[in-house]
């Protein structure tokens, strides 16, 4: 893969990654039509994941840093067996509620995750799922938002959140699309629904990575692919901050909705691609 292809894929996964339309399906589709093969597979698609952890570290850094506080002192008062309260500590509640919405996430990548791989080899496959996504996006701008804050998010609606999160493996299912719409639909304001969004995902996107790099340690790799990957990664990072700040500019004007005509026309023109290629 030269640079510059990883670099246009960087930019595609930055973009699209927190955007409500799909980076997994985008790549699909950007990879069939650059036709680029890899001896890795999944894992470029993973590490281009693996960039926009720092796109999130850098907008939310302080939310962040108040989590990774809290973890300490829930782990000091579990240790000295205090009491614990979460509803009058909001970034107390709002951890252990992401730790909850993990368990459904993590269970369906590791009971499933070879079989929506599978699906990375389907334009088709794909392009419905785009469909999928827009509708969810096209309901998710009708809800106007409850009042739920992060002090009062339950462990119902952590794992319901959770859920999403674990389908979204499938490419053209949008993970930000379809947990900002699961969060909306359980109450939370808009502003909460975003943010536990892009926090949570922190430990799928890194234990994705992680189980990635695991596999991938034993295979062969090109003499470019380091290179490559380094590049790809650059650029999701800096192309994914940027999509964030739009993405919160766009949810703070209500206009949602732009992102269900956009995932609409892609996914049908997939699909007409798909079909007139056979």
């Amino acid at each position: 893969m030269d640079l510059f292809k990883a670099v246009l894929l960087g930019i595609v996964q930055g973009l699209t990654e927190f955007l409500p339309i799909s980076s997994s399906g985008h790549l699909v589709l950007a990879s069939a039509i650059l036709n680029i093969k890899t001896e890795t597979g999944i894992f470029f698609e993973v590490m281009l994941h693996a960039g926009t952890l720092f796109s999130i570290f850098f907008v939310f850094h302080k939310d962040i840093c108040e989590l990774i506080k809290e973890f300490i002192l829930l782990l000091s008062d579990l240790t000295r067996r205090r009491r614990i309260n979460l509803k009058n500590n909001p970034y107390r509640n709002m951890l252990v509620m992401m730790i909850a919405a993990t368990v459904p996430t993590g269970l369906i990548g590791v009971f499933f995750g070879d079989v929506f791989e599978k699906a990375f080899s389907s334009v088709s496959l794909v392009s419905l799922m785009l469909l999928v996504t827009g509708t969810l996006v096209f309901f998710a701008n009708r809800y106007e938002g409850g009042r739920k804050q992060a002090q009062h998010i339950e462990v119902k609606d952590a794992v319901f959140i959770g859920l999403f999160q674990g389908l979204a493996i499938t490419p053209g299912i949008s993970r930000s699309g379809s947990t900002i719409f699961a969060g909306l639909t359980r109450g939370f304001s808009r502003e909460l629904a975003t943010r536990f969004s892009f926090i949570m995902s922190i430990p799928a996107i890194a234990g994705a990575s992680l189980l990635e790099l695991k596999a991938y340690m034993g295979s062969t790799m090109q003499a470019e692919a380091p290179m490559g990957i380094l590049i790809g990664i650059l650029a999701a990072a800096i192309s994914g901050t940027i999509a964030i700040k739009f993405l919160v500019n766009l949810l703070n004007k209500g206009k949602l909705h732009y992102f269900s005509y956009y995932c609409w026309a892609i996914g049908l023109i997939g699909l007409t691609a798909s079909f007139l290629g056979r």
